[in-house]
């Protein structure tokens, strides 16, 4: 099969597209012909050598941990009623998704209907059920107005949508013209660039000094900042990540603007909707039911190297996919 694989920790193009020998499923497991596999901004920090919610890789490795495809071959102990089967999954620890054959526990299969993209799916299945722990943080409530920071990534697109369809306000931020055009597309009800140092006042005038109840947060920095200083008191910070850098507040700033900075991340995320798996299955639903729509900016598994680097540069929009 054809796989991406990488040698040496680096840059982008570390990323090699090989011929590696076709992958064995063991007890327990299934083996699928892989339609997409999802890209994260972890397996970039991956890519460098750099640990985070994972350990760096033992060296060569095939990346990625999101695939959607059909299953082509069971291991023992696995019912062989899922031969065909379309699934996605997300590999957990172990990677190997970024290929055209790819091995996965058949505990963590979910099938997707025929009408669903795999693309979507994958989208989903990571991006989806983040972005759903990340709400089961906030309780929403028509009126309210909530500011998200990244508006045109894959958290950002579906956060939007499920905002606005629990009656929030959203301003929306993203980074240049392109992109504001695509978050104002998505639903939002105020689409600024957040590289204008000026989008703090446009938000003022529009809605007051400073009128926000929530700041979702995946950017931090300077945007991420200006964002924070248009909460309301008894308004709430939520983070869950930063493209950027963390944000450091003066000691004593959040208790005398009676606001409230928390970070999500981490096994809280994803136990808070009553675990990955439950996750996991309500953001299919979502998908499938169309009430959640992920962006999807697809590059072919050849073009990994491509991929990586665009999502570097914040050159994509939604959900990162490798196609073979």
């Amino acid at each position: 099969m054809k796989a991406i694989r990488l040698h040496e920790f680096g840059p982008a193009e570390n990323l090699r597209y090989e011929s590696v020998p076709d992958p064995v499923p063991g007890a327990g497991q299934v083996r699928i012909t892989v339609a997409a596999a999802g890209i994260h901004l972890i397996d970039t920090k991956l890519r460098n050598g750099e640990p985070g919610p994972y350990p760096a890789p033992d060296l060569p490795t095939i990346p990625g941990r999101e695939v959607a495809g059909v299953v082509d071959l069971v291991g023992p102990g696995v019912d062989a009623e899922l031969l065909g089967a379309r699934v996605v999954t997300h590999l957990g620890a172990a990677p190997g998704g970024y290929a055209e054959l790819a091995v996965a526990d058949a505990q963590r299969l979910h099938r997707i209907p025929d009408d669903l993209d795999p693309a979507v799916a994958v989208a989903m299945i990571g991006t989806g059920r983040t972005t759903l722990g990340i709400l089961g943080f906030a309780e929403l409530a028509p009126g309210q107005l909530a500011v998200v920071p990244a508006a045109a990534g894959g958290i950002g697109t579906l956060l939007v949508q499920y905002l606005r369809s629990a009656g929030v306000t959203v301003v929306g931020l993203a980074g240049g013209p392109s992109k504001v055009a695509a978050v104002a597309a998505n639903g939002a009800d105020l689409a600024l660039d957040y590289t204008d140092p000026g989008w703090p006042e446009a938000v003022r005038e529009r809605y007051g000094e400073r009128p926000a109840r929530w700041v979702f947060d995946g950017v931090g920095g300077a945007a991420g900042r200006a964002a924070v200083d248009l909460l309301a008191p008894g308004g709430t910070h939520l983070i869950f990540g930063w493209s950027d850098a963390p944000i450091e507040f003066p000691e004593g700033h959040l208790a005398d603007r009676r606001i409230t900075s928390r970070s999500v991340l981490g096994p809280q995320l994803l136990e808070r909707g009553g675990g990955i798996a439950a996750l996991e299955t309500r953001a299919l639903a979502e998908a499938a039911s169309g009430r959640l729509r992920p962006a999807v900016h697809r590059f072919a598994l050849a073009d990994a190297a491509a991929a990586h680097r665009a999502l570097e540069n914040r050159a994509t929009t939604g959900k990162v996919v490798l196609e073979p």
